[in-house]
């Protein structure tokens, strides 16, 4: 049997028609190695291949399908690949039950400010993303921001919510700060620094200042940071951060690497160098500075110790040097 072609020059006519109305299919093509039927159209505004179907609700205009292959490609060079539209439900919609593979994919391999995938919605949600169990919208990037959100109005530019126990908005980072703001910010609940015992605030130090965490630290006639190096120093600021098991929760005054700093713990508890050579150290006990570089001591005298205070033991030492947790109440 010859290859059925068809022709036709009239207007709203088709070159070929096939028509069963028994339920069977209308036109059918095969081909062993090529396509099974091919459209083609020189008018800009018409299909190369149009599928309508004007049944009931959930009947199918175009349907693709291939094993192991692609069940429906578009492809153009200047306008849309594939475009779908609906008046009452979803203009394109994807299914998969691959564990591994995404229902609707899409990939830009243009130059950078290329979108990969483009929601739009007016006044509705561009793009809304849905997870039982696993992460209902993921973004990641290799050199900028995993996820930005941008707003001109009062609403957030992102914003989280959790129904449930857990945080609404949660942050990590394996160098940098796990959160930056730029501007000012405000909290209606409390703030819980979870292992987090002193506030410290960093001070400029010199280059030839070695101040270990834990060390009793002074300001010198410079304004500059220095080991404590007498008793009852009125000059004391505070207890270098971060020694034994506690770490700074807040810390203010931050500043960029190239400055030589130390945090100094102003308020809350640290541990602390201390010496109990002269005297044995008792919870509750005041402490100042000792003659013994970077130490504290137990504030015997009380006229001497006005203003010279850093604060107090919250564990004892007979004799010797430690490092013992305190309380830093400068006074």
């Amino acid at each position: 049997m010859p290859p059925l072609t068809g022709d036709s020059n009239a207007q709203n006519t088709a070159g070929v028609l096939g028509t069963n109305t028994a339920g069977g299919v209308g036109v059918r093509g095969v081909s062993d190695t090529f396509e099974g039927v091919h459209g083609d159209s020189s008018s800009p505004n018409t299909a190369a291949v149009a599928g309508v179907n004007n049944a009931a609700q959930g009947s199918i205009g175009t349907w693709g399908q291939s094993d192991p292959g692609r069940g429906v490609v578009g492809v153009s060079k200047s306008g849309t690949g594939v475009f779908g539209h609906s008046d009452t439900f979803e203009g394109v919609h994807g299914d998969s039950t691959s564990p591994n593979t995404a229902a609707v994919a899409g990939i830009n391999n243009a130059a950078q400010g290329s979108i990969g995938t483009f929601g739009q919605s007016d006044p509705g949600r561009g793009v809304v993303g849905v997870s039982k169990s696993g992460t209902g919208v993921y973004g990641t990037s290799q050199s900028f921001e995993g996820v930005h959100g941008e707003t001109s109005g009062g609403a957030a530019g992102v914003a989280g919510f959790n129904h449930g126990p857990g945080p609404g908005v949660w942050g990590k980072s394996a160098g940098g700060p796990a959160a930056f703001f730029d501007g000012d910010v405000r909290v209606t609940g409390d703030i819980q620094l979870v292992d987090a015992h002193d506030l410290a605030e960093e001070f400029d130090v010199s280059f030839a200042e070695v101040a270990d965490p834990g060390t009793v630290m002074v300001l010198d006639d410079h304004g500059i940071l220095a080991q404590s190096r007498a008793p009852y120093d009125k000059r004391v600021v505070g207890v270098v951060s971060g020694a034994g098991t506690y770490r700074p929760g807040v810390i203010l005054g931050s500043s960029g690497p190239d400055i030589p700093r130390v945090r100094l713990a102003l308020l809350g508890k640290v541990f602390c160098k201390v010496d109990a050579s002269g005297d044995a150290i008792a919870v509750g006990d005041l402490l100042t500075t000792s003659p013994v570089l970077g130490h504290a001591m137990k504030a015997g005298d009380q006229v001497r110790s006005v203003g010279a205070v850093i604060g107090k033991a919250l564990r004892p030492l007979q004799t010797g040097r430690a490092l013992i947790p305190i309380l830093v109440t400068l006074q």
